[in-house]
């Protein structure tokens, strides 16, 4: 029987009333107790999938194998198509890219898109956490790409939380001319991070993806090139975060949009219906836009809101995965 996961008192406060220490601990009780004990496996993580150590190769069986995985020499010489299998790797090393520009201070719930990024990059480094295992990765933000060289232990993963919730927030701009002339791009953190993971492991960006999104639905994001180049050597986790206030506009009257990317601001009536279907619909194409991008880019997409319960979204997802990497097995094994 799965025992209850425990639950905190009522009054107890909310995670961004806490100091930086105070919330450590809370994450780190959050992760290890109530999700830990509910994906548990050896050298688990995120997403499940092969390592990367050759194991020889096999017939291609289409619909279940990844073209990505042909064998070419061996599909050459035995006019069969091939594919390379792998056994998993004994050490993960997982690579961070975590998104704290000004579009990421935002939040109109319990926690803002920022915090919640501290608590997904806390799911992500306790849950592979292990013996031998490693996390590394970069903060993107305003003044540059922060670099962290992969190193095991907790110390070395509190290291990097800690400098994530203590980071400089911009409070955004108050005026067009005071914002960075030439800020680091999700591409450039992208690209920093190919660098940087050498060998193949598991890769999660952690960021809202809206950074330079063509005003074209059917456009392409600048980043998805270098992201399809990630996810063609690694697992690749995209962490969609956003609020529910992006997606909507309430009916409160008159009010002033900031862009916090860039300090331009606009008065808005929301008493305007007609405003508001409009501002909803774009929002929804515009988070279309993402998914189809990360869908092309070969990424898992795992989505969290600021208004929702982050640890439940990641049990789902994490289920979900598990089941879809186990259905081919299992329909292989029903077959003779």
């Amino acid at each position: 029987m799965r025992r209850a996961a425990p639950t905190l008192p009522a009054d107890a406060p909310g995670l961004a009333d806490l100091t930086p220490d105070q919330r450590l601990r809370r994450l780190e009780l959050t992760v290890t107790r109530r999700l830990n004990g509910m994906l548990h496996g050896q050298h688990h993580g995120l997403l499940p999938g092969p390592g990367s150590e050759i194991a020889g190769s096999r017939e291609y069986r289409p619909g279940e194998d990844e073209v990505r995985r042909m064998d070419w020499a061996v599909t050459a010489r035995t006019t069969v198509p091939h594919v390379r299998e792998v056994d998993a790797d004994r050490e993960l090393t997982t690579w961070l890219l975590v998104d704290t520009s000004p579009s990421m201070e935002y939040g109109t719930a319990t926690l803002d898109k920022r915090e919640l990024a501290v608590a997904a990059v806390a799911a992500v480094g306790f849950l592979t956490a292990g013996v031998g295992n490693r996390l590394g990765g970069q903060l993107l933000g305003p003044s540059g790409l922060r670099r962290f060289p992969a190193r095991s232990g907790r110390t070395h993963l509190l290291g990097l939380l800690r400098a994530l919730l203590t980071a400089p927030r911009t409070g955004g701009y108050d005026h067009p001319d005071t914002a960075p002339l030439a800020p680091p791009t999700l591409t450039d953190g992208i690209d920093g991070v190919q660098r940087m993971a050498t060998r193949r492991g598991l890769v999660v960006l952690v960021s809202d993806f809206l950074d330079g999104l063509p005003d074209d639905p059917a456009g392409t994001a600048p980043w998805e090139a270098g992201l399809r180049r990630l996810a063609a050597r690694h697992q690749v986790l995209a962490v969609e975060v956003t609020d529910p206030r992006e997606l909507e506009l309430p009916d409160v009257g008159l009010i002033t949009l900031v862009d916090p990317e860039t300090g331009r601001r606009r008065e808005v009536w929301t008493g305007d219906r007609a405003l508001r279907e409009r501002y909803a619909a774009a929002a929804t194409a515009q988070r279309d836009q993402v998914r189809r991008a990360l869908r092309r880019s070969g990424a898992a997409h795992l989505g969290l809101r600021t208004d929702r319960d982050w640890s439940a979204d990641i049990v789902r997802h994490v289920h979900a995965q598990r089941r879809l990497a186990a259905a081919p097995a299992a329909a292989r094994g029903g077959v003779g």
